[in-house]
């Protein structure tokens, strides 16, 4: 069984297995709600886990092994995606990149879709449709993720390599890539607009909506209300869409509750034209429903339900329309209200909330894509007008009508009128049409309808637009019927109030054309009897769109007026607009679609089609084409109409060629294929298609011949359609007349291609018909349905071939869609038989020159030719060996040329590298054989072999296809690998005998052989165990097959492997750091190969040494090998254990450096990069070692550790001599050329060096050099001069400039956890100037953030050292001063001495105090012992690195008493310090001074050295400790130089001259070091100095100089002597 985990297990012991969510499991046992298994992508992790954290899966098991989900293929593939997705999104989320988001909503998305899928209650069309979804967006996934891409067939479904052809294969990329491409740029236009303005998704669609979602209205009128929104053109001053109605009630609600947040429209039809608009606005329209005046309150007496203008709220959508502002569905927008007259409101901002998004598409297509914004439930509001684009099926009978305004006179009334207009739609009977009149989208329909009041207003404007919409069959006995009423505001008064006037309109004309579009008057008149006999419009003056009105006369008139009269001073003014596809005003099309009523007037309307505008041919497009084969039909014995109905056909369809109708295309191929049924039409049709081909091949003038040429595929379409219908209602009749009449045509087509007209006319219809297939597809078509057995097309063909030419410049046009010809044709072996070898010939001749011809041309060359093999591909097509053998022979080699001449960047490189890979493809091992047999001589056959494997290799190295294009790249792998095996058989047979042996082509076979093993679309170990997975499945692991055809062939080589040795040991080495186990164990035996080949041939194997060496630390550093690579190496049978350890030691190394190389640890990365040059000085390998020690140099400048990378660079200057000698190459630095420039250089940047790392004593010592240099070998005195200014510098600045003693710390790093270069081991670091511990602990720390600190300093023991973690220890360590000879006993300053306290030191002490034995609390000397651990470095330091290995600690124990003579000596050591410090600067305060010997005299803590008088001055300590009697010696001499009278008297000394404010350089003072036994002198002139006899066992002396000689010096202030001034204080 399968289970997939739904939490999370941490695994609490050795046994459990640690899961996360989604990972699947295979379960082996299960016990007691716990099961037992391992990870589905990685078997060798086993253990339990418990049975309520995983979800078990239906599974099925194949071959009893492999198990699979047993879901639906689109399922496991997005569960797929999503366990490949989720572990990308948790990269992403843990380096906190931007896409996190992003790829969060898409899984989120696939995971809600795949529940659907899962769900199984989906129809079918649903299920379609949200499949089409799902691909999509895990393709989009996939290509913003960089993964590979999916390619699928026309269903979704994954395409299987296996079974689909190379061609198909590539085609289905591309067009993928084309889809995932375009959805990107859809994504990124809502950010990034084009240079319109126009985001670039939508400008690419024809059709556009704008969904809008209304919130609330926020205005309490306190009567109901009616609220009309649309869109609006304002510099126009038009409203473009239908308007969109929603009742609003009094209470704040819609009146109907059930409609409260769900007031959903689509404003659809919008076209490329509407977004062009400078603006548009949404307007939203309120008219309340209720008095006349709203400040009227007794209600009772009011005039209720009359519809009066409140006020607009408008808002500018253009850049939200426009794609330019992206809108969220969730982001409301406000909409302010403007009200018809100033109202003082109870809130502050009366408006509209709402919501909106522009939508790409018609309302099916955005109701496909955004079903949860555009339901069946949404209020679809269309376009005032046909969208730019009529699609198929869109049927509709709209008559928009707008009250413009009225002009209305007051007659007897004080006040103007406040006209009412009310309208209904009425029959010839006046019945009124129930349910015609359609206020706006989402109302209902109602019958009566009444207009807004303007109170007291002579001219209104209502500007209100209705929908009226009635049958087709009623149109012609309608009319429109208007009634004018005063209304009063008080009830009683409006109820007496009666119709003052009336008018009407009728819908259609006499001539049965609809009414026209734009204004027009109506008369006002009264009842039906009386007015329909009058006109309904007036003319004044010739202008249709001026009209007065009639209205009752003041006394009654007889007559057929019927009391009605016109009047002068009235006018009511209206427009329509009609969209219909039923009804035409164009009275020429109406006389051609009802061609029957005059029958007399058919051929004019049939010549007058031509002249009618093209939008209204194609709104009636089924109509016409039913009225022009209606005539044929009807017409069928006699010939009048044929020539003119076949024009108007042709004229017909090249309407629908023009960019504008392309839409229509569906339409036409719909009636062709569904309603298209005139039996006999073929015949008239070919009747007329053959005169017109005659009448052009004799050059006589055709003017029809060009149109009817364009129109030749739906002509033909035509002809076959009718041809079928006939056949099936005759049941075959006529069958052999109508190819005898297909025959005749032929033969006019034929003569037509023989004629000099025939390049004119092709031309031409090439030139203007791009867009159409050219003839010769419909000629093979018609064969192909109605005589494939007994095909002329052979002999036409053959008949045709002079004006082949001709018939390849149309076939090579693009989108002439030569397939059909193939799919069709070339199912019959004898058609290929002879359009093969044409074919091939103008191919040949094609690809030969694609460099140098036209780009549409070369790209429909090779369209050609992979429609060829496209179809050669399939199953169905017989028998096919020897077309393409043809097709090999021929093009194969001019191909592999082609490719090897075109540019990497070309754009049809693609296509070329596909089509050979096809041609490669489709050869099976009889076509390689006989293609081998071709070759005449075998230069040109070894010339064939080479450019072969330089184009493989090639295109190998870098792929002409997408690094997505996964799919695509293993095909071509497995082909070029079935090719370079082939090859190499062929090889193996003809060059490799002594005689016939190639070295160059073997030489570039296994350079291609390794290429292609080492390519990385081939290495596994890099891609995520799902893609592994999928590759392996699909086409196994093909490094194995050619790594072991490598093997063999390079043991059948026999005496001629010396020819590859060393050239092939890189190749190979790059071969064998592959981490595949059966392919290293196959080829690692190759080396120990060449080892004993060289050795045979020369005694050694020098060459392959060298090779292996520098080829592995180049491969190893760019990531190849592992230490599986380095134990194979050791367990290998070797023939030299020389070889085996040398390579072991430097994968070592070379491991450990590159593990470290991507590491934040600076430190790390410089251990590592020491231990790799120090190997190579080991093996005498100098370039490499020089290599490296640069690669030092640079991490210490990185670092600022100037004094380091200075020790790095004299490593490489000792490797140089000052002679003129030439460097060798590994030496060449800054385009130095002899030795000693280059060492002269080196000690420059050097000395540079040193001096920023205040390293002035090494400076010296290379000024030194080269100042011998200066003076002694090229005696260039300048430059010793500048030089001994530098070095003078040098020494200045050992004496001035103070330089901070760096900080020691010894750090351990215990545990296996540690890679080998630092696992338990000990180092000794340098600090920087002024680090403290604290802050040197923390930066380490930061280094290795999973190890603990230990708090202890005692070495660790074996249980942390074979730990599995990683433990660190810190501390510090003092240097131990090492004096060098030349300075033992002479009186040196301490700022020379001081240096080498912390500098040129290699050993390190660690003190720690321990108590033995009885503790006296009142002298804790007596027990105090010290254990003290001594470190001692591999080299001193400073040195190459801050740090060096500790590879000698001694641990000693101090008793108490050398721990006093120890504590005793330091303080001598500072007492005498701090003193020369007062002699070299006497401004320096006292106060330090003072106090250490206040502390010495008078020590207030520890008791002093009292405490050691009384611990170890004892009678009973002498008697115990026999053999400690020279250190008590040494120990009294200590104590005696600290209470020698002469240095307890420099306190009071000192006292006394600050006292006196007198100059203390006026004495000067002479110690002995009791420690070193150095005298230092400070006497107020300099003077020389000299050595200090060896003290005496008291102890130091400190006393004035004038004492030494007997002496006194007289103070400059009082002219006594300082002796007798002390003594008088």
């Amino acid at each position: 069984a399968m289970t997939v985990l739904k939490w999370n297990f941490v695994a609490k012991g050795q046994k459990q297995l640690s899961l996360e969510v989604g990972d699947t499991v295979h379960i082996q046992e299960v016990c007691d709600g716990w099961y037992r298994g391992y990870l589905s992508r990685n078997k060798s992790q086993q253990g339990v886990f418990p049975a309520s954290f995983v979800h078990l899966k239906e599974v099925i098991i194949q071959d009893e092994e492999v198990v699979m989900s047993a879901e639906m293929p689109l399922v496991k593939e997005v569960t797929t995606t999503l366990r490949e997705w989720g572990s990308i999104w948790k990269q992403l989320f843990a380096n906190k990149e931007v896409r996190v988001k992003q790829v969060q909503r898409l899984m989120w998305e696939l995971m809600e879709w795949r529940s659907q899928l899962l769900s199984g209650t989906l129809p079918s069309d649903e299920f379609k449709e949200l499949k089409q979804k799902v691909t999509s967006k895990i393709d989009y996934g996939n290509k913003i993720l960089e993964l590979d891409q999916v390619v699928r067939d026309e269903d979704g479904n994954i395409l299987d390599p296996e079974r689909a052809s190379v061609i198909s294969l590539f085609r289905a990329h591309e067009e993928a890539t084309a889809k995932i491409n375009e959805r990107i740029k859809e994504e990124q236009s809502n950010i990034q607009t084009d240079h319109s303005g126009i985001s670039a998704r939508i400008q690419s669609s024809p059709t556009h909506s704008l969904y809008v979602f209304v919130r609330n209205f926020v205005c309490r009128i306190g009567e109901d209300s009616e609220l009309f929104m649309s869109l609006y053109d304002p510099n126009k001053q038009t409203i473009i869409s239908e308007n969109y109605l929603v009742r609003w009630g009094s209470k704040g609600f819609p009146k109907e509750i059930d409609m409260l947040n769900n007031l959903k429209v689509v404003f659809t039809d919008l076209g490329n034209k509407d977004l062009s608009r400078e603006k548009i606005y949404l307007i939203c329209q309120i008219v309340r429903v209720g008095r006349m005046d709203l400040k009227e309150t007794n209600n009772k007496k009011c005039t209720q339900g009359l519809r009066r203008p409140f006020g607009v709220a408008v808002m500018d959508i253009s850049d939200i329309i426009k794609g330019k502002i992206e809108c969220d569905e969730e982001k409301q927008f406000f909409i302010p209200f403007f009200p018809y007259i100033s109202l003082k409101f109870s809130y502050l901002h009366p408006g509209l909330w709402v919501t909106m998004k522009a939508l790409v598409g018609d309302i099916v297509q955005i109701r496909k894509e955004y079903p949860h914004l555009v339901d069946r439930s949404t209020v679809v509001a269309r376009k005032l007008g046909f969208p730019e684009i009529i699609m198929p099926g869109d049927v509709r009978n709209d008559i928009y009508l707008t009250l413009q305004g009225g002009d209305f006179d007051k007659y007897n009334k004080t006040t103007q009128k406040n006209v009412e207009v009310i309208m209904w739609v009425c029959d010839e009977e006046g019945k009124v049409i129930q349910n015609s009149i359609c206020l706006g989208a989402g109302d209902k329909a109602v019958s009566e309808y009444r207009s807004v009041i303007y109170y007291q207003v002579k001219q209104p404007r209502w500007m209100e637009t209705f929908k009226v919409a009635v049958p087709l069959e009623e149109m012609h006995r309608i009319h429109l019927r208007f009634m004018f009423r005063h209304r009063s505001s008080q009830e009683s008064k409006d109820k007496s109030e009666k119709n003052f006037a009336m008018a009407f309109v009728r819908l259609m004309k006499d001539d049965g054309t609809v009414l026209q579009d734009g204004l027009g008057d109506s008369k006002r008149m009264e009842d039906v009897n009386s007015y329909l006999s009058l006109p309904s419009t007036r003319h004044h003056h010739g202008d249709p769109h001026k009209a007065a009105a009639l209205s009752r006369s003041s006394s009654n008139v007889s007559g057929s007026g019927g009391g009605l009269s016109v009047s002068s001073r009235d006018s009511f003014c209206i427009s329509t607009l009609v969209c219909s596809t039923k009804l035409t005003q164009n009275v020429g099309l109406l006389g051609l679609l009802k061609w029957r009523t005059r029958p007399e007037l058919l051929r004019e309307n049939l010549e007058k089609l031509k002249i009618i505008d093209g939008e209204e041919v194609v709104k009636f497009l089924q109509d016409t084409l039913d009225a022009l084969f209606n005539i044929m039909m009807e017409h069928s014995q006699t010939d009048d109409y044929d020539i003119l109905v076949f024009d108007a056909l042709i004229y017909i369809i090249g309407l629908i060629a023009d960019r504008k109708f392309q839409h229509f295309n569906t339409v036409l191929e719909a009636y062709i294929k569904q309603h298209f049924s005139a039996t006999l039409a073929y015949k008239k049709l070919m009747s007329v298609l053959k005169r017109y081909l005659d009448v052009s091949s004799r050059g006589e003038q055709c003017e029809p011949i060009l149109r009817t040429l364009k129109a030749l595929e739906y002509i033909f379409k035509f002809i076959v359609r009718s041809r079928m219908l006939y056949s099936q209602l005759y049941e075959g009749k006529e069958q052999a007349e109508f190819e005898e009449s297909l025959r005749r045509l032929f033969e006019s087509i034929n003569n037509l291609m023989r004629t000099d007209y025939t390049t004119t006319l092709l031309l031409r219809v090439i030139t203007h018909s791009r867009n159409h297939t050219p003839m010769l597809h419909h000629v093979v078509l018609l064969f192909a349905f109605f005589s494939p057995s007994s095909s002329p097309l052979p002999g036409y063909i053959s008949s045709s071939s002079s004006s082949y030419s001709y018939f390849s410049n149309v076939i090579f046009q693009p989108e002439s869609d030569f397939i059909s010809i193939l799919l069709c044709a070339f199912v019959s072996s004898e058609c290929r038989d002879v359009l093969l070898p044409m074919m091939l010939r103008e191919l040949s001749g094609a690809l030969a020159s694609m460099a140098d011809g036209p780009h549409d041309e070369r790209r429909n060359s090779l369209e050609l030719l992979n429609n060829i093999l496209e179809v050669l591909s399939r199953d169905n097509v017989g028998e096919t060996f020897k077309h393409i053998q043809d097709i090999v022979v021929s093009l194969l080699r001019i191909i592999n040329r082609t490719v090897i001449t075109m540019g990497r960047e070309h754009a049809l490189i693609s296509r070329v590298v596909a089509c050979m890979t096809a041609i490669l493809s489709q050869m099976d091992d009889r076509h390689y054989a006989t293609y081998i047999e071709t070759f005449t001589g075998t230069t040109d056959l070894v010339d064939f072999l080479m450019e072969s494997f330089l184009l493989f290799k090639d295109l190998i190295g870098k792929h002409v296809y997408p690094s997505d294009w996964m799919a695509m790249i293993m095909v071509q792998n497995r082909v070029f690998l079935r090719a370079i095996n082939t090859y190499a058989d062929t090889m193996n047979q003809k060059f490799l005998n002594n005689d016939d042996f190639e070295v160059q082509l073997w030489n570039n076979y296994f350079h291609l052989a390794v290429a292609f093993i080492t390519q990385e679309s081939l290495q596994l170990q890099h891609f995520s165990p799902t893609k592994r997975n999928k590759i392996l499945a699909k086409y196994g692991d093909m490094r194995r097959l050619i790594g072991f055809a490598i093997r063999d062939i390079w043991y059948k080589l026999g005496s001629h492997k010396i020819c590859f040795i060393p050239g092939m040991v890189g190749p190979i080495l790059e071969m064998t750091l592959i981490p595949e186990e059966e392919l290293r164990r196959a080829t690692i035996p190759i080396f120990f190969d060449m080892i004993t080949c060289e050795h045979a041939h020369s005694g050694n194997f020098h060459k392959f040494e060298n090779e292996i060496i520098l080829k592995l630390d180049h491969e190893v550093e760019g990531g190849g090998g592992d230490e599986r690579y380095m134990q194979l190496h050791t367990t290998t049978t070797a023939v030299d254990n020389h070889f085996v350890s040398l390579v072991k030691g430097l994968l070592m190394r070379l491991l450990d450096y590159r593990t470290v190389m991507s590491d934040d640890s600076r430190n790390n990365r410089m251990s590592c990069t020491v231990n790799l040059l120090n190997f190579y000085k080991d093996i005498n390998r100098e370039g490499m070692y020089i290599r490296y020690l640069y690669k030092l140099r640079d991490l210490h400048l990185e670092g600022e550790n100037y004094t380091e990378a200075a020790y790095t660079l004299l490593l490489h200057s000792r490797l140089l001599k000052w002679s003129d000698e030439m460097c060798s190459p590994q030496f060449e630095f800054h385009g130095s050329q002899t030795q000693r420039q280059l060492k002269e250089t080196l000690y420059d940047t050097i000395i540079d060096y040193f001096d920023k790392g205040k390293m002035w004593e090494e400076a010296i010592t290379l000024c030194k050099e080269l100042a011998e240099q200066y003076e002694n070998e090229i005696f260039d005195y300048e430059l010793l001069s500048k030089r001994l200014e530098k070095q003078a510098k040098f020494y200045e600045n050992i004496m001035k400039i103070l330089r901070p003693k760096p900080d020691y710390f010894a750090v351990g790093f215990y545990g296996q956890g540690y890679p080998p270069f630092l696992r338990n081991k000990v180092f000794i670091h340098r600090g920087k100037e002024y680090e403290r511990r604290e802050d040197f602990q923390n930066q380490l720390m930061s280094q290795f953030p999973s190890a603990v600190r230990l708090n202890t300093t005692t070495i660790p023991g074996d249980d942390i050292r074979n730990s599995p973690l990683q433990y660190i220890q810190c501390f510090t360590v003092q240097p131990v001063l090492e004096i060098p000879p030349r300075l033992k006993n002479k009186p040196v300053p301490d700022q020379i001495i001081n240096f080498y306290k912390s500098n040129y030191v290699q050993r390190f002490h660690y003190s720690r105090p321990v108590r033995k034995g009885p503790v006296d609390p009142n002298n804790e000397f007596a027990s105090m012992w010290i254990e003290r651990t001594t470190f001692t470095t591999v080299y001193k330091l400073p040195g190459i690195l801050r740090w060096f290995e500790a590879t000698d600690m001694r641990h000693t124990t101090l008793s108490p008493l050398e721990n006093a003579i120890e504590t005793m000596e330091s303080t001598n050591e500072k007492i005498l310090t701090m003193i020369n410090q007062y002699q070299a600067d006497w401004s320096l305060p006292i106060n330090p001074l003072s106090m250490l010997l206040n502390g010495i005299v008078d020590p207030a803590v520890m008791g002093g050295f009292a405490k050691y008088e009384k611990a170890f001055f004892t009678d009973e300590y002498t008697q115990q400790h026999p053999e400690d009697r020279d250190k008590l010696l040494r120990l009294k001499d200590l104590i005696a130089w600290q209470v020698h009278p002469q240095v307890q008297v420099t306190h009071l000394i000192l006292a006394v001259f600050r006292y006196l404010d007198a100059p203390l350089n006026t004495i000067n003072f002479a110690f002995t070091d009791p420690v070193t036994g150095w005298r230092n002198l400070a006497p107020r002139e300099e003077s020389d100095r000299r050595p200090a006899p060896v003290p005496r066992a008291h102890g130091g002396v400190l006393q004035t100089a004038e004492e030494e000689s007997g002496e006194g010096v007289r103070s400059e202030r009082t002219g006594k002597n300082s002796r007798g001034r002390i003594e008088e204080k």
